[in-house]
């Protein structure tokens, strides 16, 4: 007797085991769901900041902003190097819309201080190269070799890969910052910056038709009268 109520007891206990471990499963899973839709709601709103008309208009003011700061006489400047500084100009307009808060507007903002800082140190190694070595050295071919060497080494590499690690590493680099991130952080970084991207072009667009409108209306109103 003394025995089948002790093993009764012990299925008692193990069954209770059982569902008590059985309920911190639920739990869990639970808590990694609800935190898996907060994250896909999060990053919803983020893409669907870009769509709206208060975040174009932050946008385009700080847009026209830092375009009244670049050169754009054509007498100083070509019409490249103009392109390009209205490009750079544009992109961190749009890296400080987003706040810093994603991986490729952080980049952007920092990628202006990192090249003034090669910039620097690619002259001092240039004129240290310069005055330790003597006419006629090969020391600038030689360093350029080495670095052709390592390109066509990276892309041997890159040629051995699998087509869709291929896809992804070339995705890495269009999206500023994601260069060495893992696939789940590029498709959500490439997400939200194609949607910035998108509003960028219709605020650029928008603001280039109001501009050649306030043109031609000039134009016209300067010209003179004639009966």
């Amino acid at each position: 007797m003394e025995s089948s109520s002790s093993a009764a007891a012990a299925i008692v206990s193990t069954n209770a085991n059982i569902n008590t471990d059985r309920t911190r499963r639920k739990k869990k899973k639970k808590s990694v769901l609800q935190q898996h839709q907060s994250k896909q709601n999060k990053n919803s709103q983020s893409h669907a900041k870009w769509k709206t008309e208060a975040q174009q208009q932050v946008y385009s003011s700080k847009l026209i902003q830092a375009l009244s700061q670049v050169n754009l006489n054509p007498s100083t400047s070509s019409a490249p190097r103009q392109g390009r500084a209205v490009r750079e100009v544009a992109d961190r307009a749009l890296a400080f819309a987003a706040k810093g808060k994603t991986r490729w507007s952080r980049a952007i903002l920092t990628s202006r201080i990192k090249l003034k800082f090669r910039k620097q140190q690619h002259k001092r190694q240039r004129l240290a190269s310069s005055s330790s070595s003597s006419p006629g050295s090969t020391t600038g071919s030689g360093s350029r070799s080495s670095r052709k060497h390592k390109v066509s080494v990276l892309r041997l590499k890159a040629k051995g890969l699998p087509a869709v690690q291929r896809k992804v590493r070339v995705l890495g680099r269009l999206v500023p910052g994601c260069r060495k991130q893992p696939l789940p952080v590029i498709l959500e970084e490439a997400t939200d910056y194609i949607a910035a991207l998108e509003m960028q072009v219709k605020t650029m667009t928008a603001i280039a038709e109001l501009l050649s409108r306030s043109t031609s209306e000039a134009s016209s109103t300067s010209e003179p009268m004639t009966s």
